[in-house]
């Protein structure tokens, strides 16, 4: 097989584009985020968001595409009074972080999902969320949820999971709250919301395990480009490896703090393969670290094994947490 030779742009990552444009929603101001994530969940994001008001389009494409991965979104600093049921279909994400939202808000809401999404658990995100002052209402654990918003206290959270999902879910109510929210973790997770955060404007503390915020902060629109999936970048490299003398690179992988094993896998790899991967270049893309990562597969005789997900078998495991 002949080497592979070329430079490849991953899709956006999906965990950041659903928190950028969530985001971008609560601010002051017009907010340009190119490079949104393709696929359905993050479109139940955008279209709760639409039911709650706020002014979001998708820029028109290029060539005759009907639509580009750029989002508008003309954010007013609030929400309004949803008229129907927000439908998150089958994003857990969408569910989980908008019911941190929705309980600073003054009105009565319903979050509903598809059969899947009905069936995955709720309570580890309505606890919290009933500590700070809202009336969560699951169902029997699930959706659909009701949400009565209310005036919200600041809590101290020791979170017994640890989930990305439910950190975000309480600094994202802790925005409208009186006071400081804090949320300690039992295990480090991604560190996509708090990072989104300070690029809307957004004073976070935040370490391995921890982060903070002081309730009342108003955000600012941004224009923001969402960095690529780690996990399709991860199928290149995997590819790359697999062939003698290949040169490539995966361009605007995220980088961020607990991003999974995908991004780990690529250093891990030499010993069994031969292959040199090296950090081309880095950037900072709203907050979020970026940048392109070059693989040379050097001419061995070694075979490296290839998992049935299209990752080395030399991955490095991480704990399972939640986007």
């Amino acid at each position: 097989m002949r080497p592979l030779r070329g430079r490849v742009t991953v899709p956006g990552d999906k965990s950041i584009s659903h928190r950028y444009a969530l985001i971008a929603a609560l601010a002051d101001g017009h907010s340009r985020i190119h490079g949104l994530a393709p696929g359905q969940d993050v479109r139940s994001t955008v279209s709760c968001l639409k039911t709650l008001g706020v002014q979001i389009t998708f820029a028109r494409g290029q060539g005759g595409a009907p639509e580009s991965p750029t989002l508008e979104v003309d954010g007013r600093g609030s929400l309004t009074v949803p008229s129907e049921a927000l439908d998150a279909g089958n994003s857990g994400t969408t569910m989980r972080l908008l019911s941190g939202v929705l309980a600073g808000q003054a009105f009565t809401s319903t979050l509903t999902g598809d059969e899947s999404l009905s069936s995955r658990p709720m309570e580890r995100v309505a606890a919290p969320l009933r500590l700070m002052g809202a009336g969560i209402h699951t169902t029997d654990g699930h959706a659909p949820i009701r949400i009565e918003g209310d005036a919200l206290r600041a809590i101290d959270y020791v979170s017994p999971v640890a989930s990305a999902q439910v950190k975000s879910a309480v600094l994202l109510a802790g925005l409208f709250a009186d006071g400081r929210t804090s949320v300690t973790e039992p295990a480090p997770t991604r560190d996509h919301t708090e990072r989104a955060l300070r690029a809307f404007g957004a004073v976070v503390e935040a370490r391995p395990g921890f982060a903070a915020l002081e309730g009342g902060q108003r955000l600012r629109g941004a224009e923001l480009t969402v960095p690529g999936d780690p996990s399709s970048a991860a199928t290149w490299a995997a590819a790359a490896h697999s062939v003698r003398g290949t040169k490539a690179a995966a361009e605007a992988a995220s980088a961020t703090t607990s991003a999974g094993g995908t991004v780990r896998a690529v250093p891990a790899a030499p010993a069994a393969t031969g292959a040199r991967p090296e950090p081309a270049s880095h950037r900072a893309a709203a907050g979020i670290a970026a940048g392109a990562r070059r693989t040379t597969r050097a001419r061995t005789s070694a075979s490296p094994r290839i998992c049935a997900n299209g990752s080395p078998t030399t991955m490095t495991s991480t704990p399972a947490t939640s986007r």
